[in-house]
């Protein structure tokens, strides 16, 4: 949270690259009460003048019109197309377009599916979520393997050359989804992020006229 008051003193426009829960499912008339003290202070910099986009990822791409109604923020379910100081962004979470494992991508292609969706909205919040929770450790498991995640990355960096390569309207490619930072030149002005995962060391990257850096987030005492 004290990351999120600071913003509107270094930034006046916060992405959030996916994975904000470690689950959210956007129903019609109810959100999970534990979002609701990131989703206020969201909202309090949106009142602040901050601009508010957000991708889903892995964990939470089944958002809707919630963002933009409740908190006047902008959803995207797969990718974005913002300008960030200069820089033409395209900023994606990242499952799925690399996966090493058949497993995982067999995954990001289920819960992509409209009829996944629509099967789990008529479960009671109660249910839903609750069988979520009781999912949640074992099927982090591989995503808490260190090795795996080398692998993802790598091949998550290729792919990301390969999609720059192809795209000459993109200055800056930033995707997340590994929990491995970095950041990669692949020509004059041409750049490769991953911020890396917050819930891991506070990770986060900023992007200024010069250009994208990485950063870490230390609170004042």
């Amino acid at each position: 949270m004290r990351f999120l008051r600071d913003v509107p003193d270094v930034a006046d426009h916060l992405v959030i690259n996916g994975d904000l829960f470690d689950f959210w499912f956007e129903y019609g008339r109810v959100i999970p009460r534990r979002a609701f003290p990131v989703l206020s202070a969201l909202h309090q910099l949106v009142l602040a003048g901050v601009q508010l986009t957000v991708t889903g990822g892995n964990h939470d791409r089944w958002g809707g019109t919630f963002w933009a109604e409740e908190l006047g923020a902008t959803f995207h379910r797969e990718q974005a197309r913002v300008e960030l100081a200069g820089w033409r962004c395209l900023i994606m979470h990242g499952d799925g377009l690399s996966e090493t494992h058949p497993a995982a991508r067999l995954m990001h292609a289920v819960t992509r599916w409209r009829v996944t969706a629509a099967a789990f909205r008529w479960l009671h919040p109660d249910l839903g979520l609750g069988m979520v929770d009781a999912m949640s450790g074992t099927l982090g498991q591989r995503t808490r393997d260190g090795a795996v995640l080398d692998r993802a990355a790598a091949a998550q960096a290729a792919w990301a050359r390969d999609r720059l390569a192809r795209a000459p309207d993109v200055d800056l490619l930033v995707m997340g989804h590994t929990h491995r930072p970095a950041l990669e030149a692949v020509g004059p002005r041409r750049w490769y992020l991953n911020p890396g995962a917050w819930c891991e060391g506070q990770a986060y990257a900023l992007v200024t006229s010069e250009g994208p850096v990485l950063r870490t987030f230390v609170a004042d005492a």
